[in-house]
């Protein structure tokens, strides 16, 4: 992987298409539930001259990532919720690159970090009590024309959690703040 793509993509992309047994949806469950704690602990105490540093070149500040992964996981909860009480549900999408110029994305980061700690615990009892069935419930993605079940959905969510963790902690410790 070229030097820009290992800033871009440091755990590599996500691969779409696949199955995940019940014991890979629990581990991918346990990064969800251990994301909020993971990121509070990196960037908790980091003044504005660190959340304002972007993680890679063109890419977005601290700031937006971390105001940004509370969007989307945000969003990930709904479908999850829509997916479990609709069938096949068509969910909407939203311009992730738009959400992160609007005025909230300068705010400090505090509101963001609460709102994962407390929307993954939601989001976990939730998906830990599903079994195979409910795992294979299913929403449509318009803007990729793609369907996920739940199981992948977790599967993807462990990944950006852990994709967007790892921007941080990777500038973390190009910039020797570690």
């Amino acid at each position: 992987m070229q030097d820009s793509d290992a800033l871009r993509y440091p755990i590599g992309t996500f691969t779409f298409g696949q199955s995940y047994t019940i014991a890979e949806t629990s581990q991918h469950i346990v990064g969800l539930d251990e994301l909020p704690i993971k990121l509070t602990e990196l960037v908790g105490k980091w003044g504005d001259e660190r959340l304002d540093t972007p993680y890679r070149p063109e890419g977005w500040t601290v700031r937006q990532l971390i105001h940004h992964v509370a969007d989307s996981h945000m969003n990930g909860y709904i479908r999850t919720k829509l997916a479990l009480t609709e069938a096949n549900p068509t969910i909407k999408p939203y311009e992730e690159g738009d959400w992160a110029t609007l005025p909230d994305s300068r705010l400090d980061i505090a509101p963001s970090l609460v709102i994962l700690r407390s929307l993954h615990q939601r989001w976990v009892a939730v998906l830990s009590q599903l079994d195979e069935a409910g795992l294979a419930r299913t929403f449509y993605h318009p803007g990729s024309g793609y369907t996920y079940t739940l199981a992948e959905q977790a599967a993807h969510y462990a990944w950006h959690s852990e994709h967007h963790y790892q921007h941080i902690n990777r500038l973390a410790e190009r910039n020797g703040w570690k």
